[in-house]
């Protein structure tokens, strides 16, 4: 594999310089957004870079009055909108963000990779999956009926704000945003943009925080009913007991520990290219990325070889150098993490076939790393990496395969690659997963519902199942006011 990152100077001024480049530079935004107007705050919270590990900027952190505020804000909103609006006239709301969204393509993945640290290519990518997912609910809107929430709460990752916001306001209902600490200038931006786009400006609040405390309103304040949140199973569960006590509706897209198989009978090529993108993207950092790459014994050397070839070639750098094909890891704890599970694997008796080591560079960065010889006693088998490292296990039969991959308390998305059609819908039937994948690493499309079972969560993003999450269904009986007709 080869290296594109720079020193931490050089670095650091490669992202002022590609924030002095942006085409509308009022979209990198460092406040509040409550009420309908940017709020500085006294108090603010670092942003770092990880590609260089510098502050990329300071950002307003809420307190509790500040949630408090904007709930009631986007309560009073609500109720406006949805009265006052048709399917029709939300779904044009929709569409104006949604054309302004990919106007800004460029500057939006800019702000995006330098703040997650992603590809440039990938940032793009997920710039247009976002405004495809907002189309998408656009279209819907004019088909949705029936008594809506009052507000929504979503807690999002990335741009992952398309996948609560879309479907709310198709809806009807209102939000408060609190976007994740270590990258909130996106969100910050496509709220800019939808305020362009006519959505009513106190109908979306924004409130970045790096306190647990004040985030907690969003789960506790009876106004709020319905919450939507992506992360950790820990503070899921955590948030769905708070949201118990008013009996919210509550989305939980939680961990993963995704099994990707390969029979003897697959396209060994074609398998390779679906492990690199399932496994890779994002460095490895997303909840549906591959964990487990279970390999049928057969083939599993060539399979493997595959791999770590492909694995050499990336290019491994800051996100918005044109070379680089992987970008660096969110902080340091991510790495070290990685690093854990190359030790215990290898204590373990498992092989590092390329990469397991973090690079000599400012920033966090990791070698992409593929281990063979894994065994199910290593911590990988059961803990989720979230991070550039593709640990492949041997299996003998289907039988054996389907219990190692269902030995999991998750159960978010499974890939697996066959020749054989009735393999196909029998392994499918059997993976205890929200999502699978039969003969590609992608699963992810606006039409199609995002969510996972077991401890990965429970209610769905994305098609018409996301949009009934944000829907109340009401029955209204009418009598025959005759009484001679009784």
């Amino acid at each position: 594999m080869h290296s594109t990152a720079n020193s931490q100077d050089t670095n650091a001024t490669y992202h002022r310089d590609a924030l002095a480049k942006l085409n509308n530079n009022e979209l990198f935004i460092s406040d509040a957004f409550i009420g309908g107007k940017w709020v500085s705050k006294t108090k603010k919270f670092d942003v770092f870079e990880p590609a260089s590990g510098t502050k990329l900027g300071l950002v307003s952190d809420c307190d509790v009055e500040d949630f408090r505020n904007a709930i009631e804000s986007a309560h009073q909103a609500q109720a406006n909108f949805f009265e006052g609006t048709t399917g029709t006239s939300r779904g044009a709301l929709l569409r104006r963000w949604c054309d302004l969204i990919l106007a800004n393509q460029d500057d939006l993945a800019t702000i995006l990779s330098l703040e997650n640290g992603k590809t440039i290519g990938e940032a793009k990518g997920e710039v247009v999956y976002a405004a495809n997912f907002i189309s998408w609910f656009a279209e819907e809107a004019t088909r949705a009926y029936g008594v809506t929430i009052p507000s929504s709460t979503p807690h999002t990752t990335l741009l992952t704000i398309r996948e609560p916001v879309g479907p709310a306001l198709a809806a009807g209902c209102s939000v408060v945003i609190k976007p994740p600490s270590e990258t909130p200038y996106t969100c910050l931006a496509l709220t800019k943009l939808a305020v362009e786009a006519g959505i009513p400006s106190n109908l979306i609040q924004v409130c970045p925080t790096k306190n647990r405390q004040a985030a907690t309103e969003l789960a506790t304040n009876s106004l709020v009913r319905k919450i939507s949140f992506t992360g950790s199973t820990g503070v899921g569960k955590m948030l769905a007991k708070l949201a118990s006590g008013t009996l919210k509706k509550v989305s939980l897209e939680l961990g993963g520990n995704a099994p990707f198989i390969v029979f003897d009978d697959a396209n060994l090529d074609l398998a390779v290219e679906g492990a690199m993108f399932c496994k890779f993207r994002c460095s490895g950092q997303t909840c549906v990325c591959a964990n487990r790459l279970y390999v049928q014994k057969r083939v599993a050397q060539d399979f493997t070889s595959k791999l770590v070839k492909k694995v050499s070639d990336l290019q491994v750098g800051q996100g918005l150098h044109p070379l680089t094909t992987q970008g660096p890891l969110v902080n340091k704890a991510a790495i070290e993490k990685v690093r854990e599970h190359i030790h215990d694997a290898t204590s373990k008796g498992a092989r590092v076939e390329v990469g397991g080591q973090p690079f000599q560079s400012p920033g966090f960065f990791f070698q992409p790393t593929v281990l063979s010889g894994v065994t199910q006693d290593m911590i990988v088998s059961k803990d989720e990496t979230f991070g550039p490292l593709a640990p492949v296990f041997e299996f003998e039969t289907e039988e054996d395969v389907l219990r190692l991959a269902n030995d999991t308390e998750f159960g978010l998305a499974g890939y697996f690659f066959s020749r054989d059609i009735s393999r196909a819908m029998r392994v499918a039937q059997k993976l205890q997963v929200g999502m699978v994948g039969v003969n590609t690493g992608k699963i992810s499309a606006p039409e199609a519902p995002f969510g996972g079972v077991k401890e990965s969560g429970y209610g769905r993003e994305g098609s018409l199942y996301g949009l009934e999450e944000y829907q109340n269904i009401k029955s209204i009986t009418i009598g025959n006011q005759d009484a001679t007709a009784l």
